[in-house]
C-alpha cells in the first residue's frame, strides 16, 4: 500500500462515517488525486501508516478509531492509544459469539428486552448500557440488525445534540460487522427470554 492509497482509504471511510457518503454504495472509491495528497501537509503520517499495515488490517484498523471517536486524524493513527482501541475491538470481532451471548447475559439480568428497548424521548436502557460500556457497540449493532428499534429511538429520543451523532455512528457501522445471522438470531432467542 502506498501512502496516497493509505490517504485515499482513511479519507472515504471518514466519508462513510461523517457524512451521507456510503462507502459499500460506491465500493470505497473517490475523487481525490495524487496532486492534493501531495500538497498535504501531513502526507507523511499516511507514508508511515502504509508502511505499518496491510489494506485490509488497515481498513480494520481506520473502522475500528472512527468508531471509537469522532474526531480522528492522521496524526493521532500513529500514537498507541489507535492501535490498543484497534486490538481491542479485533479481540471483540474474533469472539463476536461469545461475545455476543455475555452481553445477551448482561442485557437479560437488567430486565426484559422490551423494556430496556422503550423511550418516552429519554435514552433507553439499552443504550445506556451500551454508552456506560457495560455492552459492546458491536451487541446493540447485531441487535438493532434482528430487531430494528433504532430508527424508532432515532424519532422518539428528544436529544438533538448528542443522540445523532451516536445514530449516524452506529448506523454506519454496523455493516462492517459480519456475522453469522442464524446463529446469531439462535443465541439472542435462548438468552433474551
Amino acid at each position: 500500500m502506498t501512502g496516497y492509497e493509505a490517504f485515499s482509504l482513511y479519507h472515504v471511510l471518514k466519508l462513510h462515517f461523517t457524512t451521507d457518503y456510503d462507502y459499500f454504495k460506491y465500493n470505497g472509491k473517490s475523487n481525490i488525486s495524487i496532486e492534493s495528497f501531495e500538497k498535504r501537509k501531513d502526507k507523511y503520517h499516511f507514508y508511515k501508516l502504509s508502511r505499518k499495515y496491510d489494506t485490509e488490517e488497515y481498513k480494520e484498523f481506520i473502522v475500528s478509531n472512527m468508531v471509537d471517536s469522532d474526531k480522528t486524524w492522521a496524526g493521532s493513527l500513529l500514537e498507541e492509544d489507535a492501535y490498543q482501541i484497534h486490538l481491542k475491538r479485533i479481540t471483540i470481532i474474533q469472539a463476536l459469539s461469545y461475545n455476543f451471548k455475555n452481553d445477551c447475559c448482561t442485557i437479560a439480568s437488567a430486565g426484559n428486552i422490551n423494556e430496556l428497548l422503550h423511550t418516552t424521548g429519554e435514552y433507553p436502557k439499552l443504550l445506556t448500557m451500551a454508552l456506560q460500556k457495560e455492552i459492546s457497540v458491536e451487541t446493540l449493532c447485531i441487535l438493532n440488525s434482528l430487531m430494528n428499534f433504532m430508527s424508532m429511538w432515532h424519532r422518539k429520543i428528544e436529544d438533538d445534540i448528542r443522540y445523532p451523532g451516536l445514530h449516524r455512528k452506529w448506523v454506519k457501522y454496523a455493516p462492517f460487522i459480519m456475522f453469522d445471522r442464524e446463529k446469531i438470531r439462535e443465541i439472542a432467542l435462548k438468552e433474551l427470554q
